[in-house]
């Protein structure tokens, strides 16, 4: 199994749609060139920022087939491949091509709210069924359910091929209990853009952002600053995008992303029902802080 390097800023790439709901791939591959030329560490596609529940199968094979040739090994790419359904995943990773992708992030099961013997039984099926290294994706405001630090812990110890966690449970405790007692080879990624930085002070490698979508080149660097130790000049970075950090979710995601990604004129400010875009005051909110920012005149 080969070394995925997971340290800095990995960006969970929006899917671009038109007016009629269609894909715009014109648009995801000039996203894509936008965050690779400006500094993102490695490209994460079909996770939940994708809209992935709203994309059939056929669309999903699409984006990996077109994410994979636009990305051509320029960056690693990881793929989002979670469900509540283990045996389907378990079928997908036996069967499907896997030719270019780099690691395999799947989520925590979602709405069947397992016990904690039952997600790691889960991961444990994954983990035989898997030839490329594997991310935990712990996001309990979204799966109904929290993994706790000691059921992380011992899927780090049991399998050589879960190599990272994405947590995203906004617990700094448990999120430091991880940090504090893992194995040395196992990684601990922020899955929240607010509190990449004091996350990083505690030990992680990074984050999987999703404001990275529109700033690469600024948000990496402020986890670059903060993995060099220089958090004097990282937190400055932090601060200047704390407003856009409450803007981003306060209508759901990516509903705020996809609209900064609209103002700066990336993409159309389209979703997928049962999603749909932020309210007229949070996007003249966000146009704002643009404005502020100096990223619109």
């Amino acid at each position: 199994m080969a070394k995925i390097n997971l340290k800095g800023m990995g960006v969970a790439l929006v899917t671009p749609f038109k007016d009629d709901c269609s894909i715009d791939f014109n648009a995801l591959g000039k996203l894509i060139d936008f965050q690779i030329q400006n500094s993102a560490d490695y490209i994460v596609m079909l996770g939940t920022t994708a809209e992935t529940p709203t994309l059939s199968d056929k669309e999903k094979k699409k984006i990996k087939e077109f994410v994979i040739q636009r990305v051509n090994r320029r960056v690693p790419l990881v793929m989002g491949l979670g469900g509540n359904n283990t045996m389907d995943i378990v079928k997908h990773l036996k069967e499907d091509d896997f030719d270019g992708v780099d690691a395999i992030l799947s989520v925590v099961p979602y709405y069947n709210k397992p016990s904690q013997e039952g997600i790691y039984q889960h991961y444990k099926a994954i983990a035989k069924a898997s030839k490329l290294p594997i991310i935990l994706y712990n996001v309990p405001g979204r799966s109904g359910v929290n993994m706790t630090a000691d059921t992380t812990l011992r899927l780090a110890r049991d399998f050589n091929n879960i190599v990272a966690i994405k947590e995203a449970s906004g617990n700094i405790t448990q999120m430091d209990d991880i940090i504090k007692n893992k194995p040395k080879d196992f990684d601990v990624i922020s899955g929240d853009d607010g509190i990449t930085f004091p996350l990083i002070t505690l030990g992680a490698i990074g984050v999987i952002s999703v404001i990275g979508n529109a700033f690469p080149k600024e948000f990496s660097r402020m986890v670059r600053l903060a993995l060099a130790g220089d958090y004097r000049n990282a937190l400055t970075i932090h601060h200047r995008f704390t407003e856009l950090f409450d803007l981003l979710f306060i209508d759901g995601n990516p509903a705020g992303v996809k609209s900064i990604l609209n103002v700066m004129g990336y993409i159309d400010n389209q979703l997928r029902l049962p999603l749909v875009p932020t309210r007229i005051t949070t996007f003249e909110k966000i146009r704002s802080v643009l404005r502020e920012l100096n990223i619109l005149c």
